[in-house]
């Protein structure tokens, strides 16, 4: 299973290929409250087909009427701003005070092909990937990135004239959640991280565990947790999380997990046993520094007892530092554009 995006930017690398017209619509900005976020991407072609959303369905009605009466650009990128009017934010049912600023790209002939090519190749092996579009002309050019940073808008929106106009914009693997352990908590990790655009891995040395897996859509490794950890789980993107409640496997897991770039290292389990295994862990000569990053026990305290109720307070405490590292990056980014 894919991420939208990546689904979006790998339906038009096809339609591009097979030679259809096909266009690439981006958010570049809200005002208010907006149904999606900046960088939302959605992409359709000339017959209508439709791959990602930009709103809840009425913007994308929009843009197929568009499509169908021929109004919407086949050369060069254009700018569209939906909620400008109070009569546009009750016809897009755009919430109070919502506006959405997108630019449409035409992608007419193959000559984009090779670059869309290397942005799809790039999220494969789990990549980012830096595309800059030249708003005036429809260019582009792609640059390998180490990090994700937040989409950038270069210019007057709402001027006509697309002189010196840019819009750049990273594009990222899907996020990964890595569970050491086939328990009934990670089923239930599995089933609402999927549910959330998480691609998830289920590693467990044990082969009746794995055999016993009844999730679909799950990635499965029937591996020692370390060595699978260094192969599968090693980037900016990726979560692990020890839930056997097995010292021997957990233990294994996580000492190779602290060493890596993962943004998350959790363990299940209680108050106690994370102390206990804190001291474990000072011993496989991990540093302070590495242990200091494990979250145990994992989730946040919500007095959660069963396994679905544990899950849903791991992935509360994902999700509330993903936002958090998300304003941080913005914020980031806004003063490195500002002092540039």
């Amino acid at each position: 299973m894919e991420n939208a995006d990546t689904e979006v930017l790998n339906q038009l690398t096809r339609w591009v290929e097979a030679g259809q017209m096909a266009w690439l619509c981006t958010v570049v900005k809200t005002w208010g409250s907006s149904p999606r976020p900046i960088g939302s991407l959605l992409c359709c072609n000339d017959e209508g087909h439709v791959a990602g959303s930009l709103s809840g369905g009425c913007i994308e009605e929009d843009l197929l009427e568009r499509l169908k009466d021929g109004k919407l650009a086949t050369e060069k990128p254009e700018l569209l701003i939906y909620g400008a009017t109070d009569e546009e934010v009750e016809r897009f049912q755009l919430p109070c005070g919502g506006q959405l600023h997108v630019v449409i790209e035409p992608m007419a002939d193959k000559k984009h092909l090779p670059a869309l090519k290397q942005i799809v190749n790039r999220l494969a092996t789990r990549e980012c990937i830096e595309r800059t579009l030249d708003v005036a002309t429809g260019d582009m050019q792609v640059e390998e990135k180490e990090r994700f940073k937040h989409l950038t808008f270069v210019g007057d929106f709402e001027n006509n004239d697309n002189e010196g106009k840019t819009l750049t914009q990273t594009y990222g693997p899907r996020f990964q959640l890595f569970l050491i352990g086939a328990g009934q908590v990670s089923m239930y990790l599995a089933q609402f991280a999927q549910a959330l655009d998480y691609h998830v891995v289920v590693c467990d040395p044990r082969e009746d565990m794995i055999e016993q897996w009844p999730i679909e859509g799950v990635q499965l490794i029937n591996d020692m947790p370390d060595d699978a950890v260094r192969a599968n789980a090693n980037d900016h993107f990726s979560a692990i999380i020890a839930l056997t409640h097995d010292p021997r496997i957990d233990d294994m897991g996580l000492m190779e997990a602290l060493k890596t770039e993962a943004f998350f290292v959790g363990a299940m389990g209680s108050t106690r046993t994370s102390a206990k295994r804190r001291e474990r862990l000072e011993i496989l000569d991990l540093t302070k520094e590495q242990i200091a990053r494990l979250h145990g026990p994992v989730g946040l305290p919500i007095g959660s007892k069963t396994p679905a109720e544990i899950a849903i307070a791991i992935l509360g405490q994902l999700t509330a530092l993903r936002s958090a590292k998300k304003e941080e990056a913005q914020s980031a980014d806004f003063r490195e554009v500002a002092a540039g």
